[in-house]
């Protein structure tokens, strides 16, 4: 065996302060220790690393050579470390956070980039799931984190932290018959007898009731497929404004006027963990760093 952590940390010292005496005092050890080092490696390689014809020891192209992957070696090793002892103080493996699909454009990439930023070796995965789906990931312990709308009632189970809000429109293809028939601008009736496209779990009993109006509903785990649907002029649905104002600056979709009310939601956007599992560092880290942006 050549190269241990050991020999590499030494061989880079030598490279670095340019003597075996100065190499030696960085690393707290007797110079004899650190010559003794070299000259083993070079054994064991059958290649000489040092000149030693000099006043004080000059790497050989050999030793160039070697060098940038040593420093990789090196640099994995200090991050293999690092982990090892975030893990010992509550880092987890892999942090999961599962996304309410109508909430992908909201701000929670940068905090993400911001923790791998802190913790390089901390996995992440981000899935996007209706929000009742996101919240069974989150209690069945598949995920750690879910960001989602606020819920209509608190859950005992869960600890929460406010980190945005959100406006939810109502929102219509331009060409659709019901709107041009009502000359662009609609009554809530319109919103009952139009069918209507809703974002919803794959269980057929998760729709929240906040947001289903119509007597005919066709459901979809997918904002982009609700986009495409209401695109489409297949029905109207309720989705974030800034999701949508894309499509309605293009004319694709338009926020339906309502003569007898306002269009518009607004909603808390929360990121929810369960009380029943510890939260590790990562995660909490992460709640803190959208707490902060929001602030």
């Amino acid at each position: 065996m050549s190269f241990s952590s050991d020999s590499v940390q030494v061989f880079l010292a030598v490279l670095d302060h340019g003597s075996f005496s100065a190499a030696a005092r960085s690393l707290r050890r007797v110079p004899s220790a650190v010559s003794m080092a070299i000259a083993q490696l070079e054994a064991e390689l059958d290649l000489p690393l040092f000149d030693r014809g000099g006043r004080e020891p000059r790497p050989t192209a050999a030793a160039r050579s070697l060098e940038p992957q040593a420093r990789l070696l090196a640099a994995q090793l200090r991050q293999l470390q690092v982990q090892a002892l975030e893990l010992t103080h509550g880092l987890e493996s892999r942090l999961t956070l599962a996304i309410a699909p109508e909430l992908l454009a909201a701000p929670w990439s940068a905090p993400l980039a911001a923790l791998a930023r802190e913790h390089p070796l901390l996995e992440v995965e981000v899935l996007a799931a209706p929000q009742a789906d996101a919240l069974a990931l989150l209690h069945s312990g598949r995920a750690q984190l879910a960001l989602v709308f606020e819920r209509p009632s608190l859950d005992g189970r869960e600890g929460f932290q406010e980190v945005a809000s959100e406006t939810l429109v109502a929102v219509i293809a331009p060409t659709h018959p019901v709107l041009v028939a009502a000359g662009g601008r609609l009554r809530e009736q319109h919103l009952t007898t139009t069918r209507q496209v809703v974002v919803a779990g794959r269980n057929l009993a998760s729709s929240d009731p906040r947001f289903v109006y119509a007597r005919q509903v066709w459901r979809t785990d997918n904002a982009l497929a609700a986009l495409s649907l209401i695109t489409a002029g297949v029905g109207w649905g309720w989705l974030p404004r800034n999701f949508a104002r894309p499509h309605v600056e293009t004319g694709a979709l338009v926020e339906i006027a309502f003569e007898n009310l306002s269009n518009g939601l607004d909603l808390w956007v929360d990121v929810v963990w369960s009380r029943e599992r510890p939260l590790g560092l990562g995660a909490q880290r992460f709640v803190a760093l959208m707490a902060r942006d929001k602030a």
